[in-house]
């Protein structure tokens, strides 16, 4: 249902970082459009860093990958999967992006010689970004999640740029802060004064919170519920309890046990349609299924961006874990996933025996030298004893090089990233991104977002997809060999993806007649996985794991 202005719904957090601002706003996206409301989300990271390409996964989690080949945060993957929509760059905002913008405007003499100050021109062109991406998905509802928590200095600027939003117009704009309520064990009372403390910060933006997300390890009872309405400055009924759950997918639910859409139209001005229940119930069977599934299904993730100090980033991954997750589920399997790291197999080959405890084994993306080797024992150890075995990116790679060297003999075979001396370098360089090596351009400069890819009649991919012709999403600079397919192929490895003109080999694969399940894909099909819609690959990959289960 189309409203007369566009509305927009600022969401930010307070307390502590990680409270859960990107599962709420995609939560509330997902609850807004299923009222009939055209809903698009927007990203605010405040870091220097023009978009999330180059930062350290260990350090930032993964990097989510648009169709527009824009690099962003993790938060995006979130917003693409509960609202079912592919978003595109301006959808995403840095703080080094916006300087950028506005550097470049001031160069071009598009702010006609005046003194360009950080305030205004900064909240400006934050303003006129964020009306682009309502404008560009002609939105009903924009929702702008701002990063970090309110009192730190690098956000400032955005909530500048939000008050004076609603300064222009105060019936289109609304504000929801996600802020958390720690149980402290050696009290044992839930404690609201953070939050007070973070709602009284943020008042000192000259903003007002319209409702609060109170985040805790266990429901709000009523006595802090009325203690948080009275210090906040809001109706009792407008501060939501959201308490830890088991699943993700369970935040809309209870976010409409509360009837939080309802009060959302409300405060936007907006007469929204009824719940469409049809919609509404797969959500609901699909948000059961990830908490019924009787058998499971162990998956061994190998991968190398785990550590991060003494804790595990499975952040780093995330959306290969959704994309198993929603397969699983599809099949009435819940997904049992292990953290291995590919360096314990150069240090202990022994562990290799390990892996037959699984039933399927997941290489992700990845770059540079370390656990390389590591992972090449863990290809050749799936390929001979037919555990099902999915190579993503990088894990693809590792199938081609390991087939070089154990099949068809070539014993140096390997990446020109770890060893540009090799005699057989099986996984080169793309011709495109050359120059960028020999200049040292590695910001956005890979082949980056959807490409397409034509399937091979008769092969395991052609028929999980069910269509001949793909579109999906890259991020690499490395790719097979050309010089050396049509020997591998003689050896049994199957390209069963190329690209258009034949020259990008896209999918690996041996028969099933060899193999149950040995597929690998240069592209990142986990971008496209969706909980309504699971990926066809994974699918097929997690069919196979069931299959030597049984």
């Amino acid at each position: 249902m189309a409203t007369k202005n566009t509305k927009y719904i600022f969401v930010v957090g307070g307390v502590i970082s990680g409270v859960g601002k990107g599962i709420t706003s995609s939560s509330i996206g997902l609850i807004l459009k299923n009222r009939g409301l055209t809903v698009t989300s927007i990203k605010i990271d405040p870091y220097i860093n023009v978009d999330a390409g180059t930062m350290n996964p260990t350090e930032h989690g993964e990097v989510f990958v648009l169709n527009d080949g824009d690099e962003t945060d993790q938060d995006m993957g979130n917003y693409e999967r509960f609202l079912d929509l592919n978003l595109t760059r301006v959808n995403y905002m840095t703080t080094g992006r916006v300087y950028q913008a506005v550097i470049e405007k001031e160069r071009n003499l598009e702010y006609e010689g005046k003194c360009v100050q950080v305030v205004p021109h900064i909240p400006l062109e934050v303003i006129e970004r964020i009306k682009k991406a309502g404008v560009d998905a002609k939105a009903d509802v924009v929702i702008i999640e701002i990063g970090g928590t309110v009192g730190e200095y690098e956000n400032i600027l955005f909530l500048e740029a939000a008050r004076m939003m609603k300064n222009e117009s105060p019936k289109d704009v609304i504000f929801i802060m996600v802020s958390y309520l720690p149980t402290p064990n050696t009290i044992g009372e839930m404690k609201s004064k953070p939050t007070q403390h973070a709602v009284r910060t943020l008042n000192g933006s000259g903003i007002q919170p319209d409702i609060l997300i109170a985040r805790a390890d266990v429901p709000l009872d009523e006595k802090r519920k009325e203690k948080l309405s009275v210090f906040c400055n809001m109706p009792t009924d407008r501060v939501i309890s959201a308490p830890d759950v088991s699943s993700v997918y369970d935040i809309p639910l209870n976010f409409e046990k509360e009837n939080l859409s309802a009060k959302l139209c409300d405060l936007l001005g907006v007469v929204c349609q009824k719940p469409n229940e049809k919609e509404w119930n797969k959500w609901k069977t699909f948000a059961k299924n990830a908490h019924n599934g009787k058998d499971v299904v162990k998956i061994a993730m190998i991968g190398k961006y785990f550590e991060t100090g003494d804790f595990i980033l499975s952040d780093s991954y995330l959306s290969v874990i959704e994309a198993l997750k929603y397969s699983s589920y599809g099949q009435h399997r819940k997904p049992v996933i292990s953290w291995l790291n590919s360096v314990d197999y150069e240090t202990d080959p022994k562990k290799l025996k390990e892996l037959k405890n699984y039933d399927g084994i997941v290489v992700p993306g990845g770059f540079g030298k370390r656990g390389v080797e590591g992972n090449l024992k863990v290809v050749q150890y799936a390929r001979e004893n037919k555990i099902p075995y999915f190579g993503l990116c990088y894990g693809m790679q590792m199938m081609v090089i390991e087939y070089a060297r154990n099949v068809l003999g070539l014993k140096d075979a390997n990446t020109r990233e770890v060893n540009p001396n090799a005699k057989n370098i099986v996984i080169d360089v793309m011709e495109s991104q050359k120059e960028n090596l020999i200049n040292n351009r590695y910001g956005g400069s890979m082949r980056l977002g959807a490409y397409k890819a034509v399937l091979k009649d008769g092969t395991l991919a052609r028929a999980s997809y069910s269509k001949k012709e793909v579109l999906e999403r890259h991020r690499h600079r490395y790719e097979v060999n050309p010089i050396y397919v049509e020997d591998l192929e003689k050896k049994g490895l199957v390209f069963s993806g190329k690209s258009p003109e034949g020259k990008l080999m896209e999918i690996a694969e041996l028969p099933q007649s060899k193999h149950p399940f040995f597929l690998g894909t240069q592209y990142h099909p986990e971008f496209l996985a969706r909980p309504l819609t699971p990926h066809p690959l994974f699918t097929a990959f997690i069919k196979a794991c069931i299959g030597k289960s049984q």
